[in-house]
């Protein structure tokens, strides 16, 4: 355990940070679960609005910092082009 008072505090600052990283973690992988169970649906209209909320959270992850920019933009493509592959 730390004996310094600036390393106490980071530590309780790190542990809020990783909370709230998992949380929004959390919130694009239920995101790109939906626009995939859309896609195994075969469904475009489904999958095109999921697609659209996956995008929005994984560009506000993007923004906070919890993933890096191209990262991001990795995810964002990959999704578009299997939602772009339903007939």
């Amino acid at each position: 355990m730390a004996n310094i008072k600036s390393a106490k505090k980071r530590i309780l600052v790190e542990r809020r940070n990783a909370e709230r990283n998992k949380s929004i973690k959390s919130k694009v992988k239920t995101a790109i679960k939906k626009v995939d169970a859309a896609i195994a649906a075969n469904d475009k209209a489904a999958a095109t609005t999921a697609l659209t909320a996956a995008i929005s959270e994984i560009n506000k992850a993007a923004s906070k910092g919890v993933y890096h920019r191209k990262t991001a933009s990795r995810k964002i493509s990959r999704l578009t082009i299997a939602v772009n592959k339903i007939a």
